[in-house]
């Protein structure tokens, strides 16, 4: 299923997002930077994509990191999960960090990570005093597994 996404360029080289194969879940987002960035072992740096969309109502964006540069490169966004609300307009950015114990490079147009449109559900949340029973109940963090 296709949706229409409106997609601005915010910088001339903004590269618009694309999909690796017919049946990609995620669209690969591009560093729209002038030059390399080199990330130090265990920094942050925010990497800018030169983007900015008006993703449907009802739909938020999901950008997650690249299996390649995180596994070869140990890059990966700072939050793992960033989520982009509907109503955001700003410039997609992303905050890249280096897992690894090595410097680690970003070049002008590389991909970085890739983004999932997917619809969302908003709860009405109703203060309770009691909440069902369940077999599980309270237990949680590894509380499901094997003895």
């Amino acid at each position: 299923m296709n949706i229409p996404v409106r997609v601005k360029k915010l910088k001339e080289n903004a590269i618009l997002p694309s999909y690796g194969s017919e049946y990609a879940a995620g669209a690969d987002l591009y560093a729209c930077i002038d030059a390399p960035v080199v990330i130090q072992p265990h920094e942050t740096v925010m990497i800018g994509t030169g983007l900015a969309m008006e993703l449907p109502e009802g739909y938020a964006g999901l950008i997650y990191p690249r299996s390649g540069i995180s596994a070869k490169r140990g890059l990966a966004p700072a939050n793992k999960v960033g989520v982009v609300d509907p109503d955001y307009r700003g410039e997609f950015m992303v905050a890249m960090h280096n897992h690894s114990n090595s410097p680690a490079i970003v070049e002008p147009g590389e991909r970085i990570v890739q983004l999932v449109i997917t619809p969302f559900l908003t709860a009405d949340f109703e203060e309770a005093d009691e909440l069902s029973d369940t077999v599980r109940g309270a237990g949680g963090f590894g509380s499901t597994g094997a003895h």
